[in-house]
Formats: structure tokens, C-alpha cells, sequence
């Protein structure tokens, strides 16, 4: 399963590489993440749980970053095992280009499973691989900018207690 997009994140593009480095960043943005440790250069462990139709599996992986090319892009690879369920592996090819609004965050995905999740369908799996791209990116430009509608939500929370838009108040002050 393959998939492409784009979003305009309203930040410079040197705030919006950090962003993606950081431990607490990535844990707020994966979603059903529990547990994120390690470094950039290391690496990062993570548990994550997931219900994807009708399996629900707790997920302990690993996650590495490579082809870092400061700050216009990198590779981030992963690959967790669900036990029972069965494994996902993958990977995101992130570019940061500068633009007027601030920086264009560009990704293409690729993502495998096996095991009992790979019995669910085609269909299924490729539906929730976008889901969960589309909430991770989704949840970082939220971490970065805050959302697009403060009416729509003035204090949301992000599952760590920060507030969304947390990471450039705390870079920018």
C-alpha cells in the first residue's frame, strides 16, 4: 500500500524539522501511542494500540530516521509486532520545502502488514493506513500551528495534556 500528500504548515521550516526530531512531538502525534522513548539518533521505541476493524493489538515497535538531509528532508522507517495479531511495517519519505505560508510538508507512504491483519482485506488496511497518516499529519500541523478553527476547538488537549499549537508557543517563547 502505497499513498502520497501534502499540507502548508504555517511555520518556518527550521521550527517544523525540530518538530518532527522530537520525542514528545511524535508521541502526541501518533495516534494510540502509549509509550515513545529513544532519540533521533538512536532511534525511538514505541507501543502503540490500535483497532483496526476487528482486531484491536497492542503494537511495540521501532522507529528509525535516516537520509536526513537538514531541514529539507528525511525517511522515517518503522516496523511493530501485535503479538496474535500480526505485524505492520513501513515507512515515510518526508520533504520540507519553504514556502510563502511557511513550509510544505510532503510524504509519501508505503506500509505492509502480516499475520492476522493482513486477512482483513485489501480494503481495510489501505483505508486505515490513510487514517492513520492523514491523524499523524494532521495532529503535527495541529501541534505546530494550533488548530484552523480556534471556535472549533479552543482548548483541545493533546493526550499528553498539551495544547494543541503547544510546540511553537514553547519554541517561540
Amino acid at each position: 500500500m502505497q499513498m502520497s500528500d501534502s499540507r502548508t504548515i504555517q511555520a518556518p521550516r527550521d521550527m517544523v524539522w525540530q518538530a518532527i526530531l522530537d520525542p514528545e512531538v511524535l508521541k502526541a502525534c501518533v495516534p494510540g501511542c502509549t509509550e515513545l522513548t529513544g532519540t533521533p539518533e538512536d532511534g525511538f521505541d514505541a507501543v502503540v494500540v490500535q483497532k483496526v476493524g476487528p482486531v484491536k493489538a497492542t503494537f511495540k515497535g521501532h522507529v528509525t530516521l535516516s537520509e536526513m538531509d537538514k531541514p529539507e528532508k528525511l525517511r522515517l522507517s518503522g516496523e511493530g509486532k501485535g503479538g496474535a495479531a500480526g505485524f505492520a511495517k513501513g515507512g515515510a519519505d518526508v520533504t520540507l520545502t519553504e514556502v510563502e505560508e511557511g513550509t510544505l510538508l510532503s510524504y509519501e507512504v508505503e506500509a505492509k502488514v502480516g499475520g492476522k491483519l493482513a486477512q482483513l482485506g485489501s480494503r481495510i488496511i489501505d483505508g486505515f493506513a490513510k487514517k492513520m497518516a492523514d491523524q499523524f499529519f494532521q495532529n503535527f500541523q495541529d501541534a505546530i500551528e494550533g488548530p484552523s478553527d480556534p471556535e472549533e476547538a479552543p482548548e483541545v488537549e493533546s493526550g499528553d495534556g498539551h495544547k494543541k499549537g503547544w510546540f511553537k508557543r514553547m519554541v517561540s517563547g
